[in-house]
């Protein structure tokens, strides 16, 4: 049954909120993805704190360019459009889209995104899929930092360790 014309405006106006809300965007295609499979991948996005909604494409066309995102074109998107908002990090749905469809693969798959209000292309969220998530660079970058000062105290204990072997030398001499 067709949507009325005020359930229309009440869809665009939740798809524009949600677009501003979000830090990244995912564009998924999906075919024959089952209830069970849709739930599931719903369930791991809300653990990253990302949204999976299914829209029109006109509609999500329309919110896009109140937004002042006007490159896309939803007609050259093939099949049936889910989009994947994310609203803490940038990374995290394209890296939970990209695990869920290791055993899912020609049920889903990725057409685009948006990350800082730039459109992104297919290959594109695929490599941004494959990054390290943000914890993860976070913690190499605290290794980072420690990796110089755990240098530094061991070149200091290495002389208290010499000290000591001298000393201990010299008493055993004596």
């Amino acid at each position: 049954m067709p949507k009325s014309k005020i359930q229309k405006q009440e869809i665009l106006r939740n798809l524009t909120e949600r677009i501003k809300k979000s830090k990244s965007i995912v564009f998924t295609g999906f075919n024959a993805l089952g209830v069970h499979d849709n739930e599931e991948l719903r369930d791991k996005l809300r653990q990253e704190n990302g949204e999976y909604y299914v829209a029109k494409k006109t509609l999500l066309e329309r919110a896009l360019k109140e937004q002042g995102i006007e490159n896309l074109d939803t007609k050259t998107l093939d099949g049936k459009l889910a989009v994947i908002f994310s609203y803490n990090d940038e990374v995290s749905p394209a890296k939970v889209v990209d695990n869920f469809r290791k055993d899912k693969e020609d049920k889903i798959f990725f057409l685009g995104g948006i990350l800082e209000g730039k459109l992104l292309s297919k290959t594109e969220v695929e490599a941004l899929a494959k990054l390290p998530s943000k914890q993860e660079l976070l913690s190499r970058l605290v290794g980072s930092l420690n990796a110089p000062v755990s240098g530094f105290v061991n070149v200091l204990a290495g002389n208290l360790r010499g000290l000591v072997t001298v000393l201990k030398a010299i008493e055993e001499k004596k």
